[in-house]
């Protein structure tokens, strides 16, 4: 399997990170959709981050997608989604708030540096900033409430997902989501970020080696 797309996407990163819990081989190639978009074109005409070129050669798309596909390859055993139904229900929960924190997150980024100053519409930039703080104020308080794993062994898709989502936002964002009051998903992440796994995939321009 190819994963096609750069780690300072975290949707990317996600699905590197996952693919390595799961234990499941596969080449990275940094290849990105702005400034090598010819190249990313070629693999997949959509153009879009994550791709993933299956061993057959087809091509599949969007992370949460690929991680459902992962799953179904992965060894008996090995999975990061919960089993049982209120657990499962709990980690889905967390998932798609670390999802929606990712996306407004990079519409921001994407406001910010794509579109022209004088064509910045704030309005849409103070609604989106709005969204992103609600999701990781409720990330936050399930947080305190029940603390995620965070173990190679232990640790599931709402925490790879979750920890990914709080780097990306700290890397390009803190002065909009200050770390200072989300203590709890600060350390989480820091904790994460030991992982073997999230090492040997950083978030950045750099390729993922295993």
């Amino acid at each position: 399997m190819q994963l096609i797309g750069m780690l300072d996407s975290p949707y990317v990163r996600r699905v590197a990170v996952s693919l390595q819990l799961l234990g499941l081989a596969f080449e990275h190639r940094s290849i990105s959709v702005f400034s090598t978009f010819e190249q990313f074109h070629q693999i997949n005409p959509v153009v879009k981050a994550p791709s993933l070129v299956c061993d057959d050669g087809e091509v599949l798309m969007d992370s949460t997608l690929i991680l459902e596909y992962a799953e179904g390859l992965a060894a008996t055993g090995k999975s990061l989604i919960p089993t049982g139904a209120t657990e499962r229900q709990h980690a889905l929960r967390l998932t798609g708030l670390a999802l929606a924190a990712c996306e407004k997150s990079v519409q921001i980024v994407y406001e910010r540096n794509l579109r022209p100053a004088e064509k910045l519409h704030q309005p849409w930039v103070s609604r989106v900033t709005g969204q992103l703080l609600a999701a990781c104020d409720a990330l936050e308080s399930e947080l305190l409430r029940q603390p995620l794993a965070v173990t190679r062994e232990s640790i599931n898709q709402a925490g790879v997902t979750t920890a990914v989502a709080w780097y990306f936002m700290q890397a390009m964002l803190p002065e909009v989501v200050s770390a200072a009051n989300y203590p709890a998903l600060h350390d989480f992440s820091a904790h994460a970020e030991q992982l073997p796994e999230f090492q040997a995939a950083p978030h950045g321009a750099s390729t993922y080696r295993r």
